[in-house]
Order: structure tokens, then C-alpha cells, then sequence
């Protein structure tokens, strides 16, 4: 019979070093072509979050809490795609799609952590347009330059806390069989499919505490928006009321889309979805949606096109040469 110390050894030479990645296999002859049209994509939303940017810094009108946070937003959309994007690229072109253990849990980490920090930061957002609806008299004094960088900070404080509390509850679990993920990079349900017990519980657990943390944000800027909605129908003059609704469309608009995703991804199944649906949505998420929040701001916000046609006038750039 062998002893404790035995069984110990055996299994840390087995330990999985490595996952191998089955996001795309079946689709063989489609990879090029999902290369292609992926890395089109992903450039397309450098771009245009780059020029918000760039464009939200260089015009001084547009240096508000308001345009602060959009700035924010854009940053996340990068970092949020680029966790993703780039290594699924390389893999669609290698034989081998691996990354090592401690590379997982990186990328893991990057991906709940900038995607717990944007639902932070469009509940920021919600309140930000509260302020300038419906108490816009003291918009300047509330939203001081001190709030807006302490909101802002806050919120990547609590995506880090709740990246680094989910990132090292699915780790620390042991990996001693399959290494094979289905899947294009290290979500959460997929890595835990490949832990060597049951982990029923702690599935349950990161889904409900994703699901408070989604519900709890979402409550806050329904909040916000009922009593920005209220405010709007008080007002007496019709131009008035289409002036607000549309100001504040856009980031409305970027909510919803958000919103919905995430909670289609949260309450899907997991047990029972297909890899393929899965990821469907993951490629939904992580790679065609961050596309549209710059579009939604660009195309419904004079200030911002404004801006951005000046821009590209000052730095001789078309966007159609």
C-alpha cells in the first residue's frame, strides 16, 4: 500500500503545467478567416477608442467629469479586448494552442478585472448624468475634479478586488488531470470543468456572487435613471425633454448593451450549455461588443463629433483616405 508521502508525489508530477486550448478546432478550415475578420475587428476598436482618447485630452471643453469617464471607458474597452484578443490570434495560427498554467490565471485575471471594472464605472456614469440632469445647478461643485478621480479610482479598486478574490478561488483548486480547455482562452466555467473534484459548490458560488455584483450596479443606475426620467417629464418645454433624452442616450444605450450580455452569459446554463453557445457569447462579449460604445457616443453626442471632426482637421487625418 502506498504511503501518504507517495500519493503526494504522484500527484504534483502529474499537475497540469499547461492548458491546451479547443476553442477552434472543429472549425479548421474557417481559422483564417476567423483570424481575418477577428483581427479586423479588434483593430477597428483600437482605433476608434483611441481616438476618443486622444480626442476627449486634446479638446479642453471637453476635460468634464463626463468626458473623464467616457476617456475611462475607452481605456477598458482596450485593455478588455486586448486580454483576449491577441493570444486567440496567435493561437489561430499555431498547431499547438497552449498557454501555461500561471499565464491562465493571468489572463483570467485581466478579464474579470477589466470587465468587473466597467460595470463599475457605467454605474459611475449613470450617477454622473443624475448629477447633470437633475440637479445641474451644482453639477460643478458635486462632480469636483476630487470626486470624479476618487469615483474613478474606486472602481478600479473594486475590479481588481473582485478579479483577484475570483482568480484565486478557481486556482488554488487542484489540477492534476485533462488540460484540454474548450474554449478560446481562460474563462471561468470551461477552467473549471478541468479542476480534479467536484466544484458544484464553488460553481454555484462565483455565480451568485457575480450575479449580486452585476444586480447590485444594475439597481444603482435604474436608480439613477428613474429620477432622471422623472426630472425630464417635469420638464415643461418639449425641446427641453428631447434635448435631455438625447444627451443621455448614449450611455444608455452603451448600459443596455452591456447589461444584457452579461447577464445572458451569467445565467446561461453552465452545466448544460454547448461549447459552441458558449463561445458565441464569449466572442460576443469580448471581442464584436466593445466595438460599439465608441460608435454610440461618437454618433449621438455633438460635443464628441465636434471634437473629433477638429481633430482630424488639425491632424490632416481622414478616416476614408
Amino acid at each position: 500500500m502506498r504511503s501518504q508521502q507517495d500519493r503526494a508525489m504522484e500527484e504534483n508530477l502529474t499537475a497540469v503545467t499547461e492548458f491546451i486550448f479547443l476553442g477552434f478546432s472543429d472549425l479548421q478550415h474557417l481559422q483564417p478567416l476567423l483570424f481575418v475578420l477577428i483581427l479586423l475587428i479588434y483593430l477597428f476598436t483600437l482605433i476608434e477608442n483611441g481616438l476618443v482618447i486622444a480626442v476627449t485630452v486634446a479638446d479642453l471643453a471637453l476635460h468634464t467629469a463626463m468626458y473623464f469617464f467616457l476617456r475611462n471607458l475607452s481605456v477598458l474597452e482596450i485593455c478588455y479586448t486586448s486580454g483576449v484578443v491577441p493570444k486567440t490570434l496567435t493561437n489561430l495560427l499555431s498547431e499547438k494552442q497552449a498557454l501555461s498554467f500561471l499565464g491562465c490565471a493571468v489572463q483570467m485575471y485581466f478579464y474579470l478585472f477589466f470587465g468587473s471594472t466597467e460595470c463599475g464605472l457605467l454605474t459611475v456614469m449613470s450617477y454622473d448624468w443624475y448629477i447633470a440632469i437633475c440637479n445641474p445647478m451644482c453639477y460643478s461643485l458635486i462632480m469636483s475634479r476630487k470626486v470624479t478621480l476618487s469615483l474613478a479610482a474606486m472602481m478600479w479598486i473594486v475590479g481588481k478586488l473582485v478579479a483577484c478574490e475570483q482568480t484565486a478561488a478557481i486556482f488554488m483548486l487542484p489540477f492534476h488531470g485533462p488540460n484540454k480547455i474548450t474554449h478560446f482562452f481562460c474563462d471561468i466555467l470551461p477552467v473549471l470543468r478541468l479542476v480534479s473534484m467536484d466544484t458544484s459548490l464553488i460553481n454555484a458560488i462565483i455565480s451568485f456572487l457575480t450575479m449580486l455584483f452585476t444586480i447590485v450596479l444594475l439597481i444603482l443606475i435604474i436608480t439613477s435613471y428613474a429620477s432622471i426620467i422623472c426630472t425630464i417629464l417635469k420638464m415643461h418645454s418639449g425641446e427641453g425633454r428631447h434635448k435631455a433624452f438625447s444627451a443621455c442616450s448614449s450611455h444608455l444605450n452603451t448600459v443596455i448593451l452591456f447589461y444584457c450580455s452579461a447577464i445572458i452569459t451569467c445565467m446561461r446554463p453552465s452545466p448544460n450549455v454547448s461549447a459552441d453557445t458558449d463561445r458565441a457569447l464569449t466572442l460576443l462579449n469580448t471581442v464584436i461588443i466593445p466595438t460599439f460604445n465608441p460608435i454610440l457616443y461618437s454618433l449621438r453626442n455633438k460635443e464628441v463629433k465636434e471634437a473629433l471632426r477638429k481633430y482630424l482637421t488639425k491632424n490632416n487625418i481622414s478616416l476614408f483616405s
